[in-house]
């Protein structure tokens, strides 16, 4: 079903070479920031406007919504919340009638007090249409960050040094360095883990994925879990 959406789509990219168009490039991006402003108050004559009849609209949350869902969501922010964003690295590339750009949405939110910085890359389609350019689809990703670091004293972290595997050829070596626990796997550059709470932890630049420590009954450390995504490979502890 995906693929049959997206035939349309790609003949009409392909029927056209990539090109450079700093004036469209300039107007869309003008647009997509009236967009952006219009979602605190909640303005949906803004969307209303840019939307294509037929657009497909995907969130940061993996919901595919299409136009009347779209406005139908687009509301007011309540009482205590503070919003201004910004359509910063805007980058398109047109083909003939349809043109692709991507940005990163750079928001800024007041959250009863507390502020709150959050970056989304966001890729948007724009088709010509007889009554100007119109959004036909959308898709969110949201940009990860490192959570904050939590720090452990080294005779806590040294628990969870040791030899795991995850095969009898897969093995990875977790060793203490000072203050600083260090996982190396095989031939791969050995790299430092940091907590996030006391049996959780991540890789720096790695906000996708986290090491959650295994314990038994007694308290001992038995392996650990890789979590992406919220799905675990179990690594059991060999030494």
């Amino acid at each position: 079903m995906r693929a049959l959406l997206l035939v349309p789509l790609l003949f009409a990219v392909t029927a056209g070479q990539a090109a450079d168009d700093p004036e469209l490039a300039a107007q869309l991006k003008a647009r997509t920031q009236a967009m952006i402003d219009a979602i605190p108050p909640g303005d949906k004559s803004v969307w209303d406007a840019a939307l294509d009849p037929g657009v497909i609209f995907v969130t940061e949350n993996n919901v595919v919504m299409d136009k009347a869902a779209v406005l139908k969501d687009l509301t007011p922010l309540p009482a205590g919340l503070i919003g201004k964003a910004f359509a910063i690295d805007y980058r398109l590339q047109r083909y003939g009638d349809v043109a692709v750009a991507t940005y990163i949405n750079d928001e800024g939110l007041d959250y009863h007090g507390q502020h709150v910085q959050t970056r989304y890359r966001v890729s948007d389609t724009w088709a010509r249409r007889p009554g100007g350019w119109k959004m036909v689809s959308s898709q969110t990703f949201a940009v990860l960050d490192d959570p904050p670091a939590l720090s452990l004293p080294p005779a806590q972290l040294a628990d969870y040094a040791g030899t795991y595997a995850l095969t009898p050829e897969i093995r990875a070596v977790i060793r203490l360095d000072g203050g600083r626990l260090l996982a190396k796997r095989d031939r791969r550059p050995e790299t430092e883990l940091k907590a996030e709470a006391p049996d959780l932890f991540f890789t720096p630049g790695s906000p996708r994925s986290r090491r959650v420590f295994l314990r038994d009954p007694s308290g001992r450390v038995t392996g650990f879990a890789d979590r992406r995504e919220g799905h675990d490979i179990v690594w059991k502890r060999a030494g």
